[in-house]
């Protein structure tokens, strides 16, 4: 299968997990990675600071796994063992200690600079940052095979959630808290390690979830290490995932670890709509996320129409403005102006904080509450003004029923892989 033989130089293997003892089983998907084989070395491994830290701190006992051992495990990599498939790698069910996934070996240019990665993977140690367990680099007659193992996240990841691949939608505070444990992953990158981590790649399918929908970052196969002391950016080939890169990355290639908050105000986005950045079998107004928001966001009496139907009117419409303001801040045209990820954790626990009592009442604003009967013509009570309130709202309710059966068409676009970005610096 070529999501494990490797013989697509643009795809990279998602990140799964499995059980510690008995049968395993894992899920997980991937982010794209634009690389060539003459073009591209590790940003990693050409930082003298990325080798400072791995002198100071050894590997977490990584377990290295042999080809033979994990391909038993998963009956050669069988499809009927098969959990999740993405546009980028697969996932398999296994009787290991945990089940693993494949790596591209066109990731980084030669052997030295993925077991660099392999190193830093096993030093980071956070509760927001996905746990690297082993790994498996061996070469066979089909070439080099590279393989990561890391811990189970039992709940898959955030965008199988959202794109109803689970059955049972999230809660909003529930998905505020996911972006919260987010928020504190990449907040240790960018402002508590020993040097500057951009992660280049923050999407939704990079966010998994354990078994508590604790959620922790995946996938560090295009982080950068940031800018040093005195320069304001760097400049490097613009990678990653279309729609979620920051437009001044896109446009210059300059890079800023406020390109990762940009990428994070488009997953809040994503968690109030429930759709992704891009849905191609949508109507062309509708494809484009931030475009598509944005005369809702403006329009306090619409912005109800923007929210994942999914939650049925279950939750608190203030908090869900709130949550849109803090998005608009991650997406300023200026990245000076956007905040930094510590700031947003603050600013994301003070809106959960405020959620719990006012998620009790369904989310309907005074315009689309439903109206249970039909005002009769001969009622005198029925003034000219209470008569163009009562249209008013059952436009306004037809509005939304419109919407939500445009959006039934979501699942569709299970099929459809993102695009990749990639140019030349």
């Amino acid at each position: 299968m070529k999501c494990f033989h490797f013989s697509n130089g643009e795809r990279r293997g998602g990140v799964g997990g499995g059980d510690n003892e008995g049968e395993g089983s894992g899920s997980g998907s991937g982010s794209g990675v634009a690389s060539s084989r003459t073009s591209r070395v590790s940003d990693l491994s050409e930082s003298v600071a990325f080798y400072d830290f791995l002198s100071q701190r050894r590997a977490n006992d990584l377990h290295v796994f042999s080809f033979a051992e994990l391909k038993l495990a998963t009956k050669g990599f069988n499809r009927s063992l098969l959990v999740g498939e993405g546009g980028f790698g697969c996932v398999y069910r296994g009787v290991v200690r945990v089940p693993c996934v494949g790596d591209d070996d066109d990731v980084f240019q030669g052997h030295k600079e993925w077991i660099n990665e392999v190193n830093f993977l096993g030093v980071v140690d956070h509760p927001n940052l996905v746990k690297l367990v082993g790994y498996c680099a061996e070469d066979d007659e089909r070439g080099m095979q590279r393989l990561l193992v890391y811990e189970l996240m039992r709940n898959k990841s955030l965008e199988d959630h959202l794109l109803a691949r689970v059955a049972s939608p999230l809660p909003l505070i529930t998905r505020l808290k996911i972006a919260q444990d987010a928020a504190r992953g990449l907040a240790y990158l960018h402002e508590e390690m020993d040097f500057q981590l951009i992660f280049r790649d923050f999407k939704a399918s990079n966010i998994l979830l354990d078994e508590d929908f604790n959620a922790k970052l995946s996938d560090f196969g295009l982080a950068r290490q940031g800018p040093p002391e005195g320069l304001s950016h760097i400049s490097t080939s613009v990678v990653g995932t279309v729609g979620y890169a920051a437009p001044e990355y896109v446009q210059t290639g300059r890079l800023t670890a406020k390109s990762d908050v940009w990428s994070f105000g488009v997953v809040l986005y994503e968690l109030i709509t429930g759709r992704r950045v891009m849905e191609r079998n949508l109507p062309r107004g509708e494809q484009k996320l931030l475009e598509w928001v944005r005369p809702y966001v403006s329009d306090s009496r619409k912005f109800h129409l923007i929210v994942d139907p999914r939650l049925e009117g279950n939750y608190c419409l203030r908090s869900a403005q709130k949550v849109s303001a803090l998005a608009n801040k991650c997406l300023s045209k200026q990245p000076k102006s956007r905040p930094r990820m510590s700031e947003v954790v603050e600013l994301l626990g003070n809106i959960i904080s405020d959620i719990s009592p006012c998620e009790e009442e369904p989310a309907e604003s005074e315009n689309v509450k439903e109206v249970e009967e039909n005002p009769k013509e001969g009622d005198p009570e029925l003034t000219k003004s209470s008569r163009h309130s009562y249209l008013k709202k059952v436009l306004d309710m037809r509005e939304l029923k419109s919407f939500r059966n445009r959006s039934l068409g979501r699942l569709d676009w299970r099929n459809w892989t993102p695009g990749l970005i990639r140019t030349s610096s």
